[in-house]
């Protein structure tokens, strides 16, 4: 049975900042709380590492239904009174097309806790965002979520066509397996990821709740393919423009930049909300939509509702780091803070929205002061080696290993390591052997003047229930029940 869902999606904000504590005060309220499973198992690691502050973890990995696998991650990284500052992070292995059981582990665990701790305390909804495009650790990923009883998927960055059939595996307490894009394969030649679910059932358990699924799409076109075409149940909708925060999908027919160097949007790129009403399916607008009125305006263009991420990630329960979260702020309350939508930054290729603000990787003399690596690996692409094997490479790694591995020169050029700078973004950034600590890297939609209103004249933030209120209007609205 497909339960109704509310009018207000939280944004699902990579690296946690679309947190525990953020999707939790937002589901309270009845509105539709989402957490990131985007680069979670590092998440967790780093803050066992920390000593588990709070003590938030050791409950979820207490909850986790085979206590053996938990605390086999527990005593591999948790550190008692947490690592010293100036101390590297333990790091964790990276995801690969064969992951190893411990790695497994680690992702199914994590996504659990996250999810687990998100639903605490209250019956409302609880969703997760992941991205088509990071491939390795997506099943795991949606297992563990789902073992923790998510309400709903969210997942967009790509073309999500097989996502409902893999829930629906899992939902039946059975293996499922994700095909897995790989540059020079040869005709025929097919790659897949594979997860067997059953070591992490507890005894008697052979079914999980099945979560609703929305796909993230950008275009009229891609949503009638995802509801024609899915292998599964596709549940409806988010549409996406390109004001939104994070990853953009690119304009329609091919990439033109403005003299300010950011990518030209134009009417071929705004979707046809006529050819998705058709459809049937109920979607939820998202792009610059924070301010009051919003929310009717979408209702009456047909939408359900509405996806609001940037006003959520710069409240007080978000993720973000809180001195960085301070310092944006009150460049936002000066006018001063801009959003750039850069066609380079991200290793995927696709534009990504960077908040210009002084010592963040938006600058290019923090950039130029970094060392290259690419030691997290989500954003890597899959190649055929000779032999037939998958390699992995990623633009913004060493460019003599890049090129080694068959990159191209010209892909390196202006790329960011979007996974280091977003995991410092949230306070954990990562102690190079020499010193050097990882910078930030913000990202969020356009619409920061929506922001501005929120922010108190006293200098102090603003709550999720702030967000909400400000969006609800009256702030009245019946709070839909969790299915």
């Amino acid at each position: 049975m497909t339960t109704e869902l509310p009018r207000i999606i939280q944004g699902g904000m990579g690296v946690a900042v679309s947190s525990w504590r953020l999707a939790q005060a937002v589901s309270r309220r009845g509105q539709l709380g989402v957490v990131s499973g985007t680069g979670i198992d590092t998440v967790v690691v780093r803050q066992l590492q920390l000593g588990d502050p709070g003590g938030h973890l050791r409950a979820a990995f207490d909850a986790f239904p085979v206590r053996e696998i938990a605390q086999g991650i527990w005593d591999r990284y948790f550190v008692p009174g947490g690592k010293p500052a100036d101390a590297p992070f333990k790091s964790k292995p990276i995801p690969t097309a064969r992951m190893s059981r411990s790695l497994l582990d680690l992702i199914v665990v994590s996504n659990f806790a996250e999810v687990h701790l998100a639903k605490a305390g209250h019956s409302g909804p609880v969703g997760i965002n992941l991205l088509e495009k990071i491939q390795l650790p997506n099943l795991a990923s949606l297992f563990g979520a789902m073992l923790a009883g998510v309400g709903v998927v969210l997942m967009g960055a790509g073309i999500p066509r097989t996502i409902p059939a893999v829930l629906d595996h899992f939902a039946a307490g059975e293996a499922a397996e994700l095909k897995l894009d790989v540059t020079g394969a040869l005709p025929g030649e097919e790659f897949v990821t594979r997860f067997d679910p059953g070591r992490y059932l507890a005894p008697g358990v052979t079914t999980l709740h099945r979560p609703q699924f929305l796909a993230i799409v950008s275009s009229a076109t891609l949503a009638m393919t995802l509801a024609r075409k899915s292998i599964g149940r596709v549940d409806g909708f988010v549409v996406e423009g390109a004001t939104a925060g994070g990853h953009n999908a690119p304009p329609r027919g091919g990439i033109t930049l403005d003299a300010a160097g950011e990518p030209i949007y134009g009417p071929r790129d705004a979707p046809n909300l006529e050819q998705i009403r058709a459809l049937g399916l109920p979607f939820w607008l998202a792009g610059s939509l924070g301010d009051p009125g919003k929310l009717q305006e979408a209702i009456a263009l047909g939408a359900r509702g509405i996806q609001v991420g940037t006003a959520f990630a710069f409240c007080e329960e978000s993720g973000m780091e809180s001195g960085l979260k301070q310092s944006v702020c009150n460049a936002i309350r000066e006018g001063s803070a801009q959003v750039f939508t850069d066609p380079r930054a991200s290793p995927t290729g696709f534009p990504f929205k960077v908040l210009r603000h002084p010592g963040t990787a938006s600058e290019p003399e923090v950039c130029a002061a970094r060392e290259p690596m690419c030691d997290l690996g989500y954003l890597r692409q899959a190649y055929r080696e000779e032999d037939g094997t998958v390699g992995f490479r990623c633009p913004g790694e060493p460019l003599e290993d890049y090129l080694r591995k068959g990159g191209d020169a010209a892909d390196a050029v202006g790329r960011k390591c979007v996974c280091n700078g977003l995991l410092a973004t949230i306070g954990l950034p990562q102690v190079r052997h020499s010193g050097a600590v990882e910078p930030s890297l913000v990202t969020a939609g356009n619409d920061l003047e929506g922001i501005r209103t929120l922010l108190k004249a006293d200098g102090a933030g603003y709550s999720a229930d702030d967000v909400l209120d400000h969006l609800l209007g009256s702030g009245n609205e019946r709070p839909v029940a969790a299915g």
